[in-house]
Parts: C-alpha cells; structure tokens; sequence
C-alpha cells in the first residue's frame, strides 16, 4: 500500500511527465515551423542564383511525333532565335526522341547488313543528318558552358561585392560620425539593393551576417532614435502586409503558383525591408514564420498525392503491357490472323497512351518496357512476312552451296586460286537476299567459321619473313643506326637519306614499326637545320605522306587529307570569330593592347592557315 508521500510523488512525476510531452509538443511544432522555412530560404537561394539565367517556361512540342530530320531542323531553330540559358528542357526533349528513332534505325540497318551475310564487326553505318546533329549539339554545349563559366565569375564577384558592403557596415557602427552614419546606412542599403545574385550556397549566410549587422546598426543607434522609429514603424507595417499577403497564399488553388509567390515574400522580407523594434521581432517573424509553415505542407500534401496518381498511372500501363507482352500469335497461320492481331495490338497500344502522362524520370523505364513489348510483337509479324516472300528457300539452297565450298578450302595451300575462290564466295553470299530466320544464324556461323579459318592460315603465311624481306629489314635497320650518328646534317643530305631509304624497299607488315623510327630520325635531323620553320614542317609532311604513298596505303592518305580539311575549317572559324570581334573595336586606337592581341592571333591563324593549305595541295597533286 503506497502512503501519501508516494501519492503526492506520484502526482509530481505525472505533472512533470505532462509538461515534457507539452514541451516536447511545441518543440516538434517549432521544428515542422523551422523546416518549412529552411526549405523555402533554400528555394530561393537557388532561385536567387538562376535569376539571370532561369530557363523559361516555354511549352514542349511532342517531339516524338517528328522525323530526325525534322527534330534537326527543329533543333537548328531553338539554337538560332533562343539564348542558350533558356533551351535546356528543349533541346533535352529533342535529344531525348532523335536518340531513340536513330537507335532503331540503326538496328535495323545492322539487322539488315547481318542477313545479307555481313559480320556484325564489319557493320558500319553513317548518316548526314547525325552528322549535321553532332554538329549542333557540340555548338550548343560550348555555347552552354561559356555561358555558365561567365555566369560563375558574376556570381563570384558579386558575393565580394555583398562583402565589401558588410565590412564597410561593421565600420560604420564602430567609427562613423553620428551626425552623418544614418545617410551612410542609407547609402549601404541601397548598394546592397542594387549588387546582383550570388551562388545558391552563399545567398543565406551573406544575408543573415549583413541582416545581423542591420539590427546591430538599429539597436546601436542613439542619435536618430526619430528616424529609427520611423523606420521601424515603416517596416513593420510592410512586414504585416506581408504576413497578411502569405496567410492569404494558403486559399490559392495552384500550389505551385503560392510557392512561388510565397519565394517572392520572403524575397521581399529579406531584401527591400528592414527589422523592426527588438521586441517586435520574434512575433512578427513567428507570424510570417507560421502563413509559411501551412503553404508549406499544404505543398508537401499536394505531391504527395501527385505520387499516389502516378503510381496509378504506372500500374495501368505495366497492366497493358503484360498484355502485350503475353499476347499469343502462334495461332497465326495466315495474312487474315496477322491484320487481326495488328488491329487488336493497335487497341492496346492507344490504351496506353490514354492512361495518362508521367514526368520523364518515372516515365523512361515504363516507356522501355513498353517499346520491348510492342518490339516482341513486331518481331514475331515481321518473321512470318519474311517467309512468306518468295525465294528464301531458294536463297537457303544458294548459301548451303557456298558454305561448301568454302569448307572445301579453308586448308588449302594454293594461295593464290583459293584466296581469289574465297573473296568471289564472299562477295557473292552478300548479294544473296533472305533466307528463313531459322536458318540464319546457324548457316552464317558455319559460313564464318571457314573462311576465317582460311584466311587466318594465309595471314600467318604472309607474316612469316622470307630472306628476301629479312635481308631488306637487316639493311635498313643498319642504314637506320648510321643515319643517327649522322654530324652537320644538311637539306640535301637528309632529302638524299629519304630517297635512300625509300629505294632500299618495301618493309614487310611485321616489321613496319622500323619506319616510324627513320621518320622521328629525319624529324630530328630537318629541326637541327638552319631553315624556316615552315619548310620543315612541310619536308616533314612530305617525308610521312610519301611513305604512306609508296606503300599505297590509301587509307592512310584518305585519312590524312580529311584531317587537314578539318584543320582548315577549324582555323578558318577562328579567323572569322577574331575578325568579328575586332568590329567591336571600331572606336578603339591602333595601339590598343587588346587590339594588338587579337591581330596578332589572325596572323599566327593565317600562316598557320597557309602552311595547312600547302599540305592539302601536296595531296592532291599524289596520284593514289
């Protein structure tokens, strides 16, 4: 039995208890309150650092209905009439659907290189207008990140500015006459008005440490306590607008139009208005603190149910596509069972569609597997109307043939004959249309297998070195170590140690490595000579090309006249880009540094220009 010194305990501990969880109530409430506002400042910091290079909110087409040449015209139109801090979700739309079509069609184009007989290393596809796409997304991200790369470096000198104006704060409230601080103060408000955005991860800790030195300045200030009371009379009347205004917000039926106006109050609070009277300020900044809590989670609800409709949205369409995907066709036996099965598939696919729209980062793994479901389909109607065309069975009887023939010669040691026997056969499998998927994979690997065996034989037959190739090989390697101990090196003497080297022979495939080192010792030799830099370049040009020449390498060559072509455009555009610039100097004297620099750059372009048209001409001029 408890006595009452234990009952008069138990009711100390059971009101301590209850003022914990009362305490612990409004401490939770306190923290909701805070979160909510953390949440806006960080909002708007970001927003404060987008402010000048915010994208718009422009309305996307639905690119996936445009053809890849319409989404590069497109895209060549964003580029042309839009600044390239506003086209991001643009250009990510296009990206987006040309990746996709010039996916499939690249698919099919290797699908179609496979079954004409072609070794899927061999596929090779190249399109214009990937090319021409290429092109103008490369633009398009230099332009980008010149932009942002300029946009970091206001940011940057901004935040100093913002610095600038807070040390000269602190030294006004230390040394500033009194007759005169309030002008001043005036003055810093409004420098601090005018200085633009900084980075997202600044914003808050420059305008809390400025606000602090703010309220400094106000609760320091004993001369002016008429002009203080005014002001903090103003300010307060502005604060209560502005708590009036966010109570308001939580009645808007767009909740993203109240939080971005609800970012513009706090915007207004922070920046345009100045505090209030000590003992205003922790109930006015509660009031604002709490309009700002309930849009807050008003906000919070709202996605909320947004992600329930989604995954609404998402388990209708994966219900659709599991009928897609277990649809059966192995009943089609007839062009009639197919139409059917189209028009009933064509039903499906515009269920899907009508489900209803998800943002792109829930949509892309749906999409895929919607893609592959339809793909399973199409496959299955496309292998019944491959046989059905007339002559695969043919085709079947046509490749069987080759196959044995190339199985008949793959150990054989007659090179010649049956290296021309097997290129025929080669060639002539590739001219041979479809034959029955069924067979395909199976005849092509029997196929394959030969005349890579054959072929395999004759490379390590020619890759042996015979004497007559190991007698060229010792001879120039010997020509090579005099060649390094060569003193006084002249022109001539080294145009005839080219000429030399050439006329010593042909080096065979597996000693090729001995003519990159003579070409590093000619390029060694040429830049020890006492002539214009631009004739060694071009001797050295010339030395590599010859080589690539004598030993018909026109691969090689191809190679080399397409890279100096690109060499070309590129130091053309930079001419033009400088010339261009230099207009914007129309006013500016002869001597201007900066003037001088950027004619100083065309030139070097120019010569340089010069020397690269020289190598173009030489090319030319070869006979390959």
């Amino acid at each position: 039995m408890l006595d009452k010194n234990d009952e008069n305990k138990g009711d100390i501990v059971g009101n301590i208890s209850e003022k914990k969880q009362q305490d612990a109530e409004v401490s939770n409430t306190s923290d909701k309150t805070e979160e909510a506002v953390d949440e806006i400042e960080k909002s708007m910091a970001e927003e404060a650092e987008k402010d000048v290079s915010k994208e718009d909110e422009v309305p996307s087409l639905d690119y996936s209905i445009l053809s890849l040449e319409e989404l590069v015209a497109e895209l060549k139109k964003v580029l042309s009439i839009n600044p390239v801090q506003k086209i991001k979700t643009q250009v990510e739309g296009i990206k987006s659907s040309f990746n996709q079509k010039f996916g499939t069609l690249l698919a099919e184009k290797k699908t179609a290189f496979l079954e004409t007989g072609g070794n899927s290393i061999d596929f090779q596809f190249s399109s214009p207008i990937k090319t021409e796409y290429n092109t103008l997304l490369s633009d398009y991200k230099k332009k980008r990140d010149a932009y942002y790369n300029n946009l970091e470096k206001q940011l940057s000198e901004n935040l100093e500015k913002r610095f600038t104006v807070i040390e000269q704060l602190k030294n006004l409230i230390e040394d500033a006459d009194a007759s005169t601080m309030y002008k001043q103060f005036k003055e810093l408000q409004d420098a601090w008005r005018a200085i633009g955005p900084v980075s997202k991860n600044r914003y808050n800790d420059t305008w809390k440490t400025y606000h602090h030195h703010v309220e400094r300045f106000y609760d320091l200030l004993h001369l002016s306590n008429d002009f203080r009371d005014l002001d903090f009379k103003h300010n307060l009347e502005e604060k209560l607008k502005i708590i009036q205004k966010a109570e308001a917000l939580s009645e808007e039926k767009d909740i993203n139009i109240a939080f971005k106006e609800l970012q513009d109050l706090h915007k207004i609070w922070k920046e345009d208005i100045g505090p209030v009277s000590r003992e205003m300020r922790e109930e006015v900044w509660q009031k604002f603190s709490a309009a700002t809590k309930k849009i807050h989670d008003k906000r919070h609800d709202h996605f909320r149910e947004m992600r329930s409709k989604y995954q609404e949205i998402i388990e209708a369409k994966l219900a659709i596509i599991d009928k897609i995907n277990t649809y059966d066709t192995s009943n089609n036996l007839s062009h009639n069972d197919w139409q059917k099965s189209i028009k009933e598939i064509e039903v499906l696919r515009q269920e899907y569609f009508n489900v209803g729209k998800l943002p792109y980062n829930k949509s892309e793994e749906v999409w895929q597997k919607f893609k592959g479901a339809t793909k399973k389909f199409n496959s299955a109607k496309n292998a019944f109307y491959k046989l059905e065309k007339n002559g695969q069975q043919e085709n079947l009887k046509r490749k069987i043939a080759l196959i044995e023939i190339a199985e008949s010669l793959k150990d054989s040691e007659d090179w010649v004959e049956a290296t021309n026997t097997m290129k025929k056969i080669q060639s002539d499998w590739k001219k041979i249309g479809h034959v029955p998927r069924k067979f395909s994979d199976d005849i092509w690997k029997r196929f394959k297998a030969a005349c890579n065996h054959y072929f395999d034989r004759l490379h390590e037959q020619k890759n042996v070195l015979n004497k007559e190739q190991q007698k060229i090989v010792d001879i120039k390697k010997e020509f090579l170590e005099k060649l390094k101990i060569t003193e006084k090196p002249t022109k001539e003497g080294v145009l005839e140690a080219i000429n030399t080297w050439r006329d010593l022979g042909k080096l065979p495939r597996n000693a090729r490595h001995l003519e990159g080192k003579f070409n590093k010792q000619i390029d060694k030799l040429l830049e020890s000579l006492s002539i214009d830099k631009q004739e060694i370049t071009m001797l050295k040009f010339k030395n590599v090309v010859d080589g690539y020449a004598a030993d018909n390498d026109i691969r090689k060559l191809d190679s080399e006249q397409l890279f100096i072509r690109k060499k070309i455009d590129e130091i053309v555009r930079e001419i033009q880009q400088l010339e261009n610039n230099l207009s914007f100097f129309s006013n500016a004297k002869d001597d201007n540094p900066l003037v001088i620099n950027v004619k100083n750059k065309v030139k070097e372009f120019k010569v340089d220009l010069s020397v690269w048209k020289d190598k173009l001409s030489y090319l030319r001029k070869l006979d390959y």
